[in-house]
Parts: C-alpha cells; structure tokens; sequence
C-alpha cells in the first residue's frame, strides 16, 4: 500500500492510498482519482518526502524495534481511526461504492469477511485488514 500526497488544479491537498505507483496512474489517466473538495480529476502526486526509520549505528540490534515502534504503530493506528468513517458491516460494498465512484472519496473502516476483503483486493480496491478490538473491548 502506498500513500500519496495529492493536489488538484485548484490546490487542495488530500492524500490517496494505491495498491501502487502503476495503480494511481492507472486511476489517474481513467479519470479516477478526484478531488473530494471540489471533485477536479486534474490531480497529481505532490512532493512528499520518504518515511524511513533506520537503526542508530550506537544501537544494538536487540534494541531496534522495541517499545518505541509499538507505541507509534499503537498512534498511528489510532489517528487512522479518528480520521476515517467507520461504516460497520457495510465495509465492502461502501469500499466498491468509493471506488466506482458512485459515493464521496474519503477513508473508511469496517468489518468484513476474509471473502470479502479478497474479493474487493481482486476487484483492485485497495484494503488493508487490520485486527483491531473494538473499543469495548479495550481495558
């Protein structure tokens, strides 16, 4: 999964997850990829740059990948909850909806069967499956 930084002709910025690079230009030269503000399909990759984590040459192997990572991936985990719709049950067929642009671009979460999340990946709709416990679940 890939995550761009975009723009369209009238400079609002969003960003777009792809399966990859071929992906997005695919989406883009069919008219795919628009603007959720205004709905423009002149969009393209705007600067960005790389995240890429390397190991401190003081540190030990052992300690790499340690408590730090898993609090930052526990964050990023949260941020994508509170940034994202959760459409319950409906997941895949509000996935194939966004995708066919038949309802508004924005990021989603879910539930969905393992069938489900293969076949929209086979359709080419972009998912990541994540096991997350509701909140109830939570102590």
């Amino acid at each position: 999964m890939i995550v761009y930084n975009l723009t369209c002709a009238k400079k609002h910025t969003f960003e777009g997850w792809f399966a990859s690079g071929e992906a997005f230009d695919r989406q883009s030269d069919q008219g795919q990829v628009t603007c959720p503000v205004c709905g423009d399909h002149h969009v393209t990759r705007a600067p960005s740059s790389p995240h890429l984590r390397r190991a401190s040459a003081q540190a030990p192997r052992s300690e790499v990948g340690q408590d730090g990572d898993l609090e930052r991936l526990l964050e990023g985990l949260r941020q994508v909850m509170e940034d994202s719709e959760d459409v319950g049950e409906a997941f895949a067929q509000e996935a194939r909806r966004i995708h066919y642009m038949e309802a508004p671009l924005r990021s989603i979460r879910g539930v969905a069967t393992l069938g489900d999340t293969a076949e929209l990946l086979e359709e080419g709709i972009p998912v990541l499956p994540l096991s997350v416990p509701l909140k109830k679940d939570l102590h």
